[in-house]
């Protein structure tokens, strides 16, 4: 086993939340005015709940990426693992941005879409090299889902 090192862990943590920061600077001040007035199903859950839920996620995110790290090499397997994640995380940021700060509900869907491709493609890959790192994915897919359906539902409510 490898022994743990500090400065890349803390790198990648710094990577995801700072994405997640941006992302929350462009969100927050929409949630109380042009989101606040968006029709929403039964089912959207508490503003309060988005801020936990994604911090969670973005660690997990950064542990699992830490444990591909820990496995490098030049290889083909490692390399587009990564892309992959950079790519997942463009998307993710991308979201927000087009949701939020353009009011596009129905780009953030096709957004969306291409961000639930790309995790599913992300945890194949981190398998490969990781298989904790893929199953710390998992509960980032399956928000990522859920918030697909909630995109859905927006845009069909508020079009």
């Amino acid at each position: 086993m490898n022994k743990f090192k500090i400065w890349p862990f803390v790198i990648s943590l710094l990577i995801t939340l700072s994405i997640g920061t941006v992302a929350g600077f462009v969100t927050t001040p929409q949630i109380g005015n042009w989101y606040a007035n968006l029709h929403k199903p039964s089912f959207n859950p508490p503003d309060w709940l988005f801020g936990p839920t994604w911090t969670l996620l973005y660690i997990m995110m950064a542990i699992a990426a830490y444990l591909v790290w820990e496995k490098r090499s030049k290889s083909t397997a490692y390399v587009s693992a990564c892309i992959i994640y950079f790519i997942q995380l463009l998307f993710n940021f991308l979201w927000s941005i087009i949701f939020f700060e353009l009011h596009q509900i129905l780009g953030a869907l096709i957004i969306i879409g291409l961000l639930f491709i790309s995790i599913m493609m992300n945890i194949v890959a981190f398998k490969r090299i990781n298989k904790a790192a893929a199953w710390l994915l998992a509960p980032y897919l399956l928000w990522v889902t859920f918030a697909g359906i909630l995109n859905f539902n927006i845009y069909i409510l508020n079009k």
